[in-house]
């Protein structure tokens, strides 16, 4: 059982950044394959980015493509969204997720994933 506690949420400007965290405790990160997905208010929830357990191989969806970068730090049990340029559509809950992963796959599928953090909310101002 892994538990992930996400932090760094705020509220900031459009065009301005913020760095998303999530930390894992109870088990070992480095054979877990990552994700961040987002919730906003009556929409259903989204895939954002992923990464591999190795942190070879990220996906990013559409909407964040070279706007947001994931990372991990196995050492640290710890893995980031940094995320540049943002927009007020970028308003939403964030939230980490793992899953057990045996090899470099990442996933973008919600239902992929069996650990979930609490989430975390972040607000963009026009």
């Amino acid at each position: 059982q892994v538990q992930l506690v996400e932090a760094g949420g705020g509220l900031v400007q459009a065009g301005g950044s913020l760095t998303l965290s999530c930390a894992a405790s109870g088990r070992t990160l480095s054979t877990y394959a990552m994700g961040w997905f987002r919730q906003a208010p009556g929409k259903e929830r989204e895939f954002v980015a992923a990464i591999s357990r190795g942190g070879g191989s990220t996906y990013y969806a559409d909407s964040v493509k070279g706007r947001f970068t994931i990372s991990r730090d196995n050492a640290k049990n710890t893995v980031y969204l940094q995320m540049n340029s943002l927009k007020p559509e970028d308003t939403a809950v964030y939230y980490c997720a793992g899953r057990r992963s045996l090899g470099g796959d990442y996933y973008t599928g919600d239902n992929e994933y069996n650990y979930w953090g609490q989430g975390t909310q972040v607000t963009v101002s026009s």
